[in-house]
């Protein structure tokens, strides 16, 4: 998949972190001229590896770019999406779309009052087994959803600013948002959450459960963690419904269908092409839908619906009890 350099412009992207790495990599395979400014320091170490041009200043990449990707940490987002939009820019902010619920709306309405686009990188909606799943249930392949199960642990972030929760809203919301957004892709919108967090005996150690009560009548199970430094990253899931079954693990990378009276069937291979890369397809979709093609698959709405999921499991875990969740 390709972007045009010239419908699209130039794609600032400020933050110099892991996630950082991973959008200037796409950026450089797509061909598209990418600008970077780390607050910390580091854009001149980075801009090489990827063939992009560091900036001195968060005015001088905004002033250069014509959209601006916010790779930074969470309670940083809206002050920067706030200054894009006021000079006119487009803006890709990784998820969570913020740190709080007032502050992505106010975005997202400061977007639309500029007709501006903000897309939020909710990149589990582009990788091929999830996306594939998605596209079984809402065909019909496993008939109407009723259980999910959604597993996501890997070793803790090393920077500090993840285990703070006041900046980043702990492992609830900076990793288990991935898998609330997916449940809700797939089963449609969530009402209540009731969550838990258990601080393991290392330093950062922590996991967390959450259970997601759709409104269609769904459950969804997730359960997340930052675990030692030696953890492999490790993901699952399985959709459960009325006709059939989904199940998928990154260990082994098939996504297989399980229906009813049939052989279960592979639908996604193990093997992954170049094609198939999620932060690729994810950043072209975006710089396609800026050029004037079709909307993405994820929205800013759908990235204040995810928020919504964190903070209400969030209040869950904090206070011991079922919190509904927001409906805007």
């Amino acid at each position: 998949m390709t972007a045009s350099r010239a419908a699209v412009g130039r794609i600032g992207v400020v933050g110099a972190g892991e996630i950082a790495h991973e959008h200037l990599a796409s950026l450089q395979r797509l061909d598209v001229p990418a600008l970077v400014y780390s607050p910390s320091g580091r854009a001149a170490q980075l801009a090489p590896r990827y063939g992009a041009r560091a900036v001195d200043s968060l005015d001088e990449l905004i002033a250069a770019s014509d959209v601006v990707d916010i790779c930074t940490p969470t309670n940083t987002h809206a002050e920067i999406a706030s200054a894009a939009i006021a000079r006119g820019r487009h803006v890709i902010c990784e998820k969570p779309f913020a740190r709080t619920h007032d502050q992505a709306v106010a975005i997202a309405a400061q977007a639309r009052v500029a007709g501006r686009r903000v897309y939020v990188a909710h990149v589990v909606r582009y990788f091929a087994a999830y996306a594939a799943a998605r596209a079984a249930v809402h065909s019909g392949l496993v008939g109407t959803p009723t259980v999910l199960r959604m597993s996501r642990t890997g070793a803790a972030p090393e920077a500090d600013w993840f285990h703070d929760e006041a900046r980043s809203g702990g492992v609830l919301m900076d990793q288990m948002i991935h898998d609330f957004d997916f449940a809700r892709w797939v089963a449609g919108d969530v009402t209540s959450v009731e969550a838990r967090t258990e601080r393991g005996d290392g330093p950062n150690i922590v996991t967390a459960t959450a259970t997601l009560h759709h409104a269609s009548g769904a459950v969804s199970y997730a359960t997340g963690g930052w675990l030692s430094p030696e953890t492999p990253f490790t993901t699952s899931f399985s959709i459960t419904g009325t006709e059939g079954r989904l199940t998928h693990s990154n260990t082994g990378g098939t996504v297989i269908l399980d229906r009813t009276g049939s052989e279960p069937i592979e639908l996604v291979a193990a093997a992954v092409t170049t094609a198939d890369l999620p932060f690729d397809t994810q950043l072209a979709e975006f710089a396609a839908a800026i050029a004037g093609g079709a909307e993405p698959r994820v929205s800013a709405a759908d990235g204040i619906a995810a928020l919504n999921l964190a903070l209400a499991a969030l209040r869950s875990a904090h206070f011991g009890r079922v919190e509904p969740v927001r409906p805007d």
